[in-house]
């Protein structure tokens, strides 16, 4: 079986801190990339061969895999494989869909002629047997496996849906429906004998969007193909959104995490770009934080995952909030419930995630949840107070700030910078 990862998104639903990377390129946990997690699953399952399709803003997530190394993927044989959209000698288009992705890199496929595929997606937090799904799929003859969890009933509309029968054959798929007739929700998950995902790409190659969910598993179904579904009851979390991706670090810092990053036996690998210890100093106070390599902290840190290089000087304070790697907060900042992206500079004497409640001006079905969105790069000026459902990404001047204030709801975004 080989695998291939979906990782082109661009991840809308996290704003500014996708602005300038793709999805599944975003930190997380101090010292992963999301990514990270799908990788580790492949290796950990005894995959050793991973195309890797990506599309928008590659550049952080190409240099981040490199040739495969942290995940023993560097290989002659197999290995980890970078696949982008590229020019044909007919035509040159974009991946339109995530079957449409999967379609135009058939040759890839066809050089190992595997008897399985393995379909992921590259922006879920998760631990995965994907040997016991194979397992799953053998025994029970089938042509296709999706990776099935219970939802709450209530959030099932959000999800593809799958009825099965006793045997756990799928009788019905429905993609997102006002009324779900089942709690059991697609995971974005898929197993196909490779002969049966071959006809079927290439039977709807001039659908537009192809996707998995809306026209292979259909397609699929219309051919009396057999489909199963694999119940999955781990810990397993779409991080597509501010509030998720926040409350998904938040929970690795709980006394008894639901989700254990320190198990020896399922462990996750990633890139390691710094070796250094942490410093903390004799005016610092830490407490129930991720703290990364190479940070040197002399505030207080509090409730906070910090990935690798961040400094935090005296006098700054630092609560519930995701600062990402080399990331400057000056002396006497105070932060709370943020998310600051990577190499900001945060000035001295801030007050950064306070105020009252106010809806985003910008676009409040993405900045909620009382959360200030900071974006790479970024630089906060001195003495500046900042609201919450607020976003700024770029290089920002006293003067961009009325009365050094940005009040609750409000942005900015200096131009070509995205929102």
């Amino acid at each position: 079986m080989i695998a291939m990862l979906l990782a082109g998104g661009q991840g809308s639903r996290l704003g500014v801190l996708t602005s300038e990377v793709a999805k599944p390129a975003v930190a997380f946990g101090g010292k992963y990339r999301i990514i990270d997690f799908p990788l580790s699953n492949c290796i950990n399952s005894g995959i050793d061969t991973v195309g890797v399709l990506t599309q928008y803003q590659p550049l952080v997530l190409n240099s981040h895999i490199g040739i495969g190394i942290p995940w023993d993927l560097d290989r002659n044989n197999g290995g980890v494989s970078v696949l982008p959209p590229y020019e044909k000698s007919d035509n040159s288009e974009w991946y339109t869909g995530t079957a449409n992705a999967i379609y135009q890199n058939l040759r890839y496929m066809e050089n190992y002629d595997p008897e399985y595929i393995l379909i992921l997606s590259g922006d879920h937090i998760y631990k995965m047997d994907y040997e016991a799904m194979l397992d799953f799929h053998k025994q029970n003859d089938a042509d296709v496996t999706i990776a099935a969890m219970p939802v709450p009933i209530e959030e099932a509309s959000r999800f593809g849906v799958v009825v099965t029968d006793e045997n756990k054959r799928i009788t019905e798929f429905e993609e997102k429906p006002p009324e779900p007739k089942s709690n059991l929700a697609s995971m974005g998950i898929y197993i196909f004998s490779w002969p049966i995902l071959r006809q079927a790409l290439i039977s709807l190659k001039d659908q537009s969007n192809c996707d998995f969910g809306k026209h292979i598993i259909p397609y699929c179904d219309s051919e009396g193909m057999r489909i199963f579904a694999y119940e999955f009851n781990g810990y397993w979390k779409d991080v597509g959104t501010l509030g998720s991706y926040w409350e998904a670090n938040m929970e690795l810092i709980d006394l008894i995490p639901e989700f254990n990053l320190y198990e020896e036996f399922w462990k996750i690998y990633t890139q390691q770009d710094r070796i250094e210890p942490q410093y903390i100093a004799g005016t610092a106070t830490v407490g129930r934080s991720i703290i990364g390599a190479g940070d040197e902290i002399r505030g207080e840190v509090t409730g906070s995952v910090l990935g690798s290089g961040v400094t935090v000087e005296e006098g700054a304070i630092v609560r519930d909030s995701i600062i990402m790697k080399d990331t400057y907060i000056g002396k006497g900042t105070y932060i709370e419930k943020s998310i600051v992206a990577e190499n900001c500079k945060i000035g001295d004497n801030c007050k950064i995630g306070v105020g009252e409640y106010r809806e985003s001006e910008l676009n409040p079905k993405v900045y909620a949840f009382d959360l200030v969105t900071i974006g790479s790069d970024s630089v906060i000026p001195d003495g500046v107070e900042i609201g919450k459902n607020t976003a700024i990404h770029g290089v920002t001047e006293d003067s961009d700030y009325q009365n050094h204030k940005l009040e609750s709801g409000g942005y900015i975004i200096k131009e070509g910078e995205e929102a």
